[in-house]
């Protein structure tokens, strides 16, 4: 049976700053664990005024702690902003805390723009060394050897389980090559999901963390009582892509009745390619878009991003979207 997880982008809202943002973060976490919902993960964004999870551990134990049995973790950490002997104490220590539910998913890409970059007094070519590091990091939160000069104090011994994310081939090669579970970005990088399975599939090597491949695949989903109060729902998300498109970061904002009076043709056009994996409806919509998405990809996991504006609005579409997933 195909698992269902929430990837979480603690909004901050025009009406909203970044501590409810959190709060709200935290009890969309809560309720999801009532639903049924196996993970909630929050990702690294820097400089994005509309978007509060940047200390992404710190975003992680502030869920966690307000949770007790679902997953909790990063989707994801962009390692080649960071040692990776900072993260294994980071969330060697998230894994003392909250055992057994903590994961850490690992992104190549900056997650924001060079400005930040500079700001994090990153090199330019730190994500050339993405696999070397994603090895240096495992081995920091794996079992200490007797040569071993350095510890991760309380990372080490942890074998916090590790996932590579990614929009390209390049991340599925690697998580193939590795033995790890990968996550497929298609709710904002559609083109290459296929691809981007088949070969991570076929090339998969077993490790000692997973012994066959796990694939998990994103798709942007809301539910409503009705297929036109879900599309009004997703415009909300859709003004945020076309900003973005247009580089007038933001807070994000609430729905709108037309979304063709907001957006130009161009941003339109990118935006919609850009969330071309989406279901927006009732829950039949849902469901039949659902199960269409799981027989197209096989996703072992499918990872909803669900991008609405009023908290209480959310959290009843996350409700609707658990009664869609029931067999």
């Amino acid at each position: 049976m195909t698992a269902f997880s929430i990837l979480e982008l603690v909004r901050v809202t025009e009406d909203t700053d970044a501590g409810a943002a959190l709060n709200n973060a935290r009890d969309m976490a809560a309720h999801a664990e009532r639903l049924g919902y196996k993970r909630v993960w929050v990702a690294e964004h820097h400089n994005m005024e509309g978007i509060a999870s940047a200390a992404t551990s710190i975003v992680i134990a502030h869920i966690a702690g307000g949770t007790k049995t679902i997953r909790v973790g990063a989707g994801g950490i962009m390692l080649p902003n960071h040692a990776p002997y900072v993260i294994a104490e980071q969330f060697g220590t998230l894994e003392r805390l909250y055992p057994g539910r903590i994961d850490l998913g690992l992104g190549r890409a900056p997650g924001t723009d060079q400005v930040a970059v500079r700001a994090m007094r990153r090199p330019a070519n730190a994500s050339d060394h993405f696999p070397q590091d994603v090895r240096e990091l495992q081995a920091f939160l794996g079992p200490a050897t007797p040569e071993q000069r350095i510890l991760a104090v309380p990372g080490t011994g942890t074998n916090v389980p590790l996932w590579i994310l990614g929009s390209s081939h390049f991340g599925a090669a690697l998580a193939a090559e590795f033995g790890l579970p990968y996550a497929f970005a298609s709710h904002f990088a559609p083109d290459l999901l296929m691809p981007a399975l088949e070969i991570y599939r076929s090339r998969f090597k077993p490790s000692q963390q997973l012994a066959k491949p796990y694939a998990v695949a994103g798709i942007n989903v809301i539910a409503a009582d009705t297929d036109a109060q879900a599309k009004r729902l997703a415009t909300t998300q859709q003004m945020s892509f076309a900003d973005l498109l247009s580089a007038r970061r933001g807070l994000s904002k609430p729905p709108i009745d037309d979304i063709e009076t907001y957006w130009s043709g161009r941003e339109k056009a990118q935006a919609k390619n850009m969330l071309a994996r989406s279901v927006f409806g009732s829950v039949e919509t849902v469901r039949t878009g659902l199960q269409d998405f799981i027989t197209e990809t096989g996703a072992d996991e499918v990872m909803i991003v669900c991008d609405v504006y009023e908290h209480q609005a959310r959290l009843r579409s996350l409700e609707l979207i658990a009664e869609a997933m029931k067999p």
